[in-house]
C-alpha cells in the first residue's frame, strides 16, 4: 500500500500549543521498513487544486498571510509560510493517495482529514479541505464521480458537510461526539452524534448501523475514510471513551464493508491528541497496517457469540443531528 507523508514540513507553534505536530514524524519512523508499505513524500497542492474547495479571496488571504485575528483564532494555528506549505502538502498527499487508491484499491495519507476547512475559512487546525479537493479533482479528470466520506473522527466534519451540502454525488457518513467541537453543527447525510462516555459497544454498534445504509446510498466510486484516533479514552480532546481495541475493530468493520462493496478507499488519519502521544501513534499504526494488509476477500463471519461487529451489544443511539 502507498502511504504519503509530509512531516518534514514543520511550522512554528507557541510553547505549550496543544496541536501534536511531532506525532506525524513518529508515525512515519514507526512504519519505515515495513514490507507491506511504500512510503513517499507528498507533493504540494497547487493554487488551482486548492481552488477546487475554496473561494478565491479566502485562498489568496490564507496564502499571503492576510487572515484576520478572528480567522486565525478559529483556525487555532498561527500563520506562517511554513504552515501554508505544510497545508499544501497535506492536500497533495490526499490527491496522490486518491489516484493510487483507484489503481490499487487502497492508499493512505499519514495525516490529512482536514474536515473543518470551509470554502471561505479555515477552522479547527484545518486550513484547506483535502477530501473536497480530491473528490473534485477526480471528477475533473473523469476518474471518479460519486464519493463516500466516512468520518469517524470524534469531531464532526463540518467543513466537508458544508462543501457537499448540495452535492447529490457525494455522501457523508459521520459518527462523532455530540458534546464536542464544533458546537454549531452542519447537517450531514447519514450521521449520529453520540453522548460523552459512550464506550466501545455503543460506538461500534452505531458504526455498524450506519455503514450499510451509507454504502447503498452513496453508490460510490471511491471512499475517503476519516479515521480519527481521538474517540480514544486517552485522548485530551475526545470524550467518547473508546478503547484502542475498539478503534481497531471500527477500522476492520469499515475496511471489510468497503472491500465487500468493491469501493476503493483513501485512509486519512485526521485527529489524535492523546495524553500520551505514543498512544495516538500506536492507534494510527494499527489503522495503516489493517488497511495495508487487508484480505483479498472478506472472511466468513464467525459463529454466533463471536467478537464481530454483528455481535457487539447495541444500545439505542440518539437521533441524527
Amino acid at each position: 500500500m502507498l502511504a504519503l507523508h509530509h512531516d518534514r514540513f514543520v511550522y512554528p507553534l507557541p510553547e505549550g500549543h496543544r496541536f501534536p505536530l511531532g506525532r506525524y514524524q513518529r508515525l512515519r519512523e514507526r512504519l519505515a521498513g515495513e514490507a507491506w508499505l511504500e512510503l513517499r513524500e507528498a507533493r504540494a497542492a497547487t493554487d488551482e487544486e486548492l481552488a477546487l474547495a475554496h473561494e478565491p479571496e479566502y485562498l489568496r488571504r490564507a496564502i499571503v498571510g492576510e487572515l484576520s485575528e478572528r480567522e486565525l483564532a478559529s483556525l487555532g494555528l498561527p500563520w506562517s509560510p511554513e504552515l501554508v506549505e505544510r497545508a499544501r502538502r497535506s492536500v497533495g498527499a490526499t490527491l496522490e493517495a486518491a489516484d493510487a487508491a483507484l489503481i490499487d484499491g487502497v492508499a493512505a495519507n499519514l495525516g490529512g482529514g482536514t474536515h473543518h476547512a470551509f470554502p471561505t475559512s479555515g477552522r479547527g487546525f484545518c486550513m484547506f479541505n483535502d477530501a473536497v479537493c480530491a473528490v473534485r479533482r477526480l471528477r475533473l479528470k473523469g476518474a471518479a464521480e460519486r464519493a463516500l466520506i466516512i468520518d469517524v473522527d470524534v469531531h464532526q466534519g463540518d467543513g466537508t458537510h458544508a462543501a457537499f451540502a448540495d452535492d447529490a454525488a457525494a455522501t457523508t457518513m459521520a459518527v462523532n461526539g455530540g458534546g464536542n467541537y464544533p458546537f454549531r453543527r452542519v447537517p450531514g447525510d447519514v450521521e449520529i452524534d453520540l453522548p460523552n462516555g459512550s464506550g466501545d459497544d455503543v460506538y461500534l454498534s452505531t458504526v455498524a448501523q450506519l455503514l450499510p445504509q451509507s454504502i447503498v446510498r452513496a453508490r460510490a466510486d471511491i471512499c475517503f475514510y476519516v479515521a480519527g484516533a481521538d474517540p480514544h479514552e486517552g485522548d485530551r480532546l475526545g470524550r467518547l471513551a473508546v478503547t484502542a481495541d475498539g478503534l481497531a475493530e471500527r477500522d476492520r468493520m469499515v475496511r471489510d464493508a468497503l472491500l465487500a462493496a468493491g469501493i476503493p478507499v483513501v485512509v486519512l488519519l485526521a485527529g489524535g491528541y492523546g495524553r500520551n502521544i505514543d498512544d495516538t501513534v500506536a492507534i494510527n499504526t494499527r489503522t495503516i497496517e489493517l488497511f495495508a494488509t487487508q484480505p483479498s476477500k472478506i472472511p466468513a463471519a464467525p459463529a454466533a457469540g463471536g467478537n464481530s461487529a454483528s455481535t457487539v451489544s447495541s444500545t439505542s443511539a440518539p437521533g441524527s443531528s
